[in-house]
């Protein structure tokens, strides 16, 4: 017989799907969520949803609208701008922390990652689109593997909540600034490698006021 799936577990990935379809846009901003609908997508009961939901409510991602029930959160200009200004506080400060304790098993996650993060940015480059979730996952990657030494998985976890927040704004504007920020990826990793941290902060401020830009110019945020 093979064992059940504990309601915990049928919980918490329905949990992940959610909000994966969330930060790639599959369920996009204003949307409502309807639970008879999310039920028979996600294969889960109305109460684990709401469980679900709220708690995307506490990440920032979902509304919750009293009797009314829940939609995608909205997105706008000056939330983009707060998110970066947020990520750029956060990843400075763990950069430096992971410039100061890193080691040579974080050099090697950090030379793995921008590999990845690079293979798909020549994807990407040759026009190819269909794999743009590919590529902010290796992005993602990239940016915790610079700063995976901080020693601190609240400021991890932090950081990966306003990270996350930051992609949905790129993927719905399908924000790919080309050569440009996979040069910035790659001045980042050589900065890492050498400890060059006053380079490494300049060049994370470009790249994240770059991004930051590129999406605001897309035009697409109010669509």
């Amino acid at each position: 017989m093979v064992p059940k799936v504990p309601a915990e577990s049928v919980a918490e990935s329905s949990y992940r799907r959610i909000r994966t379809d969330i930060i790639f846009g599959r369920l996009p901003p204003a949307q409502k969520l309807r639970l008879d609908s999310l039920k028979e997508t996600y294969g889960t009961s109305v109460s684990t949803l709401r469980e679900i939901l709220n708690r995307l409510s506490s990440d920032g991602l979902v509304v919750a609208e009293g009797q009314r029930g829940f939609e995608v959160a909205s997105i706008s200009e000056a939330d983009l701008r707060e998110i970066a200004a947020l990520r750029l506080l956060l990843e400075t400060h763990a950069l430096q922390q992971s410039f100061e304790h890193g080691g040579v098993d974080w050099e090697a996650r950090l030379v793995s990652a921008h590999y990845k993060l690079a293979r798909m940015e020549g994807v990407m480059a040759s026009g190819d689109t269909s794999q743009a979730e590919n590529w902010k996952r290796y992005d993602w990657e990239f940016h915790q593997a610079l700063i995976s030494a901080c020693g601190s998985k609240l400021l991890m976890d932090t950081h990966s909540n306003v990270f996350d927040k930051y992609l949905r704004y790129q993927m719905v504007a399908l924000s790919y600034r080309g050569d440009i920020a996979a040069k910035e990826h790659q001045q980042l990793l050589e900065a890492a490698l050498k400890r060059d941290e006053t380079t490494a902060k300049a060049i994370l401020v470009k790249h994240i006021q770059g991004g930051l830009e590129h999406a605001l110019a897309r035009n697409r945020l109010d669509k």
